[in-house]
C-alpha cells in the first residue's frame, strides 16, 4: 500500500519535536533550572511515545525513523537525566554552581558520577537498535522510563509534602545509590513489557491497560512522588507477567 510522502514525515516531525524538547531541557539543566528541565524532557517523552505510535498507525516504520528516534532519545533521555543528576549531587554537597564544582573537583568529584546515567543510556540505545528481540518487549529499563525516575527528583524536592522523600532527594548517598541502580536497570537483561498499543483490545493489552489505570490513580493521589513508584511498578508488573507467561 502506497503512503502519502507527507504522511510518512509526520512521525519524524514528532521525533524532531522530541529532540527539540531535549535540547531545551539540556539548556535548562546546565543553567540549574531543574524544574523546567524536567518539564521540557517530559514533553519530549510525550512526543517520543507518539512518534512510534503514529509510525505504526500509518505503517511507515523504517530504519531512518528508528535511528532518528534513538538520536533524539540520547539527548532527551540520556544527556538530560545525567546532567540533572550532576546538579542534584552538587546541591546535596552544597556546591552552588559549575564554577565552584570545577574549582573543587579534586575534592568533590562525585557529582560527575551522575554522567554514568548518560553513558548507560547510550549503551542501552545502541544495544536496542541492534537487538531484534526488543520489538514487542524490552530488555532492561527503557531510557524514557529512567528519565521519568531521575527527573521526578527535583519536582519531589519542590512540591512534595512527604518530608522523608524530600530529604532522600537531597542525600548524597541515596543519589549515588540511585545512579548505580539506574545504570544497572538500563542494561539489565530483564524482560519488560512495552507500552505499544497495536490495537485497543483488552485481551491483547490487559497488562498495559492495568498499568496505565494504576499509574493514573497514583498520579492523582501522590502527584510527582508517584513517578518513581510508577517506574518501580513497571518493573514489578513486568516480572509478574514474565512468570505468568512461562
Amino acid at each position: 500500500m502506497k503512503t502519502n510522502p507527507l504522511t510518512r514525515q509526520i512521525p519524524n516531525a514528532f521525533t524532531f519535536c522530541n529532540l527539540l524538547s531535549g535540547c531545551v531541557a539540556a539548556f535548562f539543566a546546565v543553567s540549574g533550572h531543574l524544574e523546567w528541565a524536567a518539564y521540557s524532557a517530559f514533553l519530549g517523552i510525550f512526543f517520543d511515545f507518539f512518534d512510534g505510535f503514529l509510525a505504526r498507525v500509518f505503517q511507515v516504520e523504517g530504519a531512518f525513523g528508528k535511528q532518528l528516534d534513538s538520536l533524539a532519545d540520547m539527548v532527551t533521555s540520556g544527556l538530560v537525566p545525567g546532567m540533572v543528576m550532576v546538579y542534584l549531587l552538587m546541591q546535596a554537597s552544597e556546591i552552588p554552581d559549575m564554577d565552584a564544582l570545577f574549582a573543587a573537583s579534586s575534592e568533590h568529584w562525585y557529582p560527575f558520577c551522575g554522567l554514568l546515567i548518560t553513558l548507560a543510556s547510550a549503551n542501552r540505545l545502541a544495544v536496542f537498535n541492534l537487538d531484534k528481540d526488543q520489538e514487542s518487549s524490552f530488555l532492561g529499563l527503557p531510557t524514557p522510563a529512567n528519565t521519568l525516575l531521575i527527573l521526578s527528583l527535583p519536582l519531589i524536592q519542590k512540591y512534595s509534602s512527604f518530608s522523608v522523600a524530600v530529604e532522600l532527594t537531597k542525600n548524597t548517598s541515596f543519589l549515588l545509590f540511585l545512579t548505580l541502580i539506574s545504570t544497572y536497570l538500563l542494561n539489565a537483561r530483564i524482560p519488560l513489557f512495552a507500552l505499544k498499543f497495536k490495537t485497543f483490545s483488552w485481551s491483547e493489552n490487559a497488562f498495559q491497560f492495568v498499568f496505565v489505570i494504576v499509574s493514573i490513580v497514583l498520579l492523582i493521589a501522590l502527584q510527582y512522588l508517584a513517578l518513581p513508584m510508577i517506574v518501580l511498578l513497571y518493573v514489578f508488573v513486568s516480572l509478574i507477567k514474565n512468570r505468568l507467561c512461562k
